[in-house]
């Protein structure tokens, strides 16, 4: 994502890093994100002065940076529902959406909540501990939900005496397990949350490691990748008209749109050109993911929320049979023969669960995957190429709930 900023020295680009923490219990991940805000400036003064108090009050000379998170997680325990804790911050370089998820197994599917829209994934290892289930898991997640970046953070390597050997090993056990899942790459990094290496500044206790510190490497990993070279995907949210004029309006999820493309409206599969585009109620000749517009087309055209608008050589794919990469999210089990709702994008259709990878049900926190039959067509792309469009969640039709989040597969 890019943000641009108006100062009085012109115009700059300041890019935006959606990212998600994991970790195991107990392996730091609280400390690490509260090195992270502490040492990049990101924590107000009165509530490093909380922190300092509570601290004291524990005997301890120098404040507990996990107090910074710990608040909400206590929360979580006491039975509040909080899926996912959201920090921002931001350097001179660069701004950051921070989703802290838990680290207890029974709440994977609230890594998928919070990875679902991250383009990097920081995953905690205990350096003495090494690569357990629950580091498994959470790498699962990330290779399913295609997160363009993964940093494999060896923590508390104050503990293990800063041993290179250690990191080592560490990081080619993961690397095994990393591609059986099917996790195409990792960038390692040992830091030390509690004493701060490698967190913001770089180690002086690792001269064995020359690679770069968490925040440098957060504020120069690239973004938006995806978004500029995906095909053109416009899902209209809302028809406005004015006189004679129809005006559609939403949200550009990838790539982008020009004054004069020949377009496709979806699932009619009618075609049109588009003759105006307003940005922020301006007139403007072209638009980029992920922009909320409006469009104007050519001519007269049966266009509806729900329905997508696409451009360029690479249609979706226009399908009543949808297979897919699942997490069931919801207490209630997701059965063979149960009737749900697909909303995709701003679509919202029956459909009827016809398998479930050779199981009749999936529990809470279950990884598996769907077939579904749909009542009427939906415009998929596999969720490996868009992630915004290869996206979908099941919903009970009964009271609304949410019950699955599900990454399309195409055949």
């Amino acid at each position: 994502m890019t943000i641009t900023d108006t100062t009085s020295t012109g115009m700059t680009t300041i890019d935006t890093l959606r990212f998600a923490t994991a970790g195991s219990v107990d392996d730091g991940k609280s400390t690490l994100v509260g090195r992270l805000l502490h040492d990049s400036k990101s924590v107000l003064a009165d509530q490093l002065e909380a922190v300092e108090r509570a601290s004291a009050s524990r005997g301890q000379d120098a404040p507990d940076l996990a107090l910074l998170t710990d608040g909400l997680r206590a929360e979580r325990e006491q039975g509040i529902t909080i899926d996912v804790a959201y920090r921002y911050f931001a350097t001179p370089r660069r701004r950051f959406i921070l989703a802290d998820t838990p680290g207890h197994v029974q709440y994977t599917r609230n890594m998928v909540t919070g990875a679902s829209t991250a383009e990097l994934a920081i995953i905690l290892v205990d350096a003495r501990n090494g690569v357990v289930e629950q580091t498994l898991r959470h790498a699962a997640v990330a290779a399913l939900l295609r997160v363009p970046h993964v940093v494999l953070a060896v923590n508390k390597m104050d503990l293990v005496g800063y041993e290179e050997k250690e990191f080592i090993r560490i990081v080619e056990d993961f690397g095994r397990h990393a591609e059986e899942l099917g996790l195409p790459g990792f960038t390692p990094i040992p830091v030390s949350a509690l004493v701060g290496d490698n967190v913001v500044d770089r180690s002086a206790h690792m001269d064995w490691y020359d690679g770069p510190a968490l925040l440098q490497y957060l504020e120069t990993v690239p973004v938006g990748v995806e978004a500029a070279d995906a095909p053109a995907r416009f899902p209209v949210q809302y028809v406005i008209r004015h006189g004679d004029e129809r005006y559609y309006a939403g949200q550009l999820v990838s790539g982008a749109l020009r004054v004069g493309d020949r377009v496709t409206v979806h699932p009619s599969g009618e075609t049109s050109e588009i003759v105006g585009i307003d940005v922020l109620g301006e007139a403007a000749e072209v638009a980029f993911a992920p922009q909320s517009i409006t469009v104007r087309l050519s001519d007269q055209r049966d266009v509806s929320r729900g329905d997508m608008i696409t451009a360029g050589p690479c249609p979706p794919t226009l399908t009543r049979d949808v297979r897919a990469a699942v997490c069931h999210l919801a207490e209630r089990p997701l059965r063979v023969g149960d009737r749900v709702l697909v909303r995709h994008t701003t679509r919202t259709v029956k459909a009827i669960v016809k398998e479930l990878g050779g199981v009749e049900s999936l529990a809470a926190n279950d990884l598996g995957r769907v077939v579904l039959r749909t009542a009427e067509p939906l415009a998929l792309d596999d969720y490996a190429e868009v992630r915004r469009t290869g996206a979908f969640i099941l919903v009970d039709p009964a009271d609304g709930a949410t019950l699955t989040a599900g990454m399309v597969e195409l055949v």
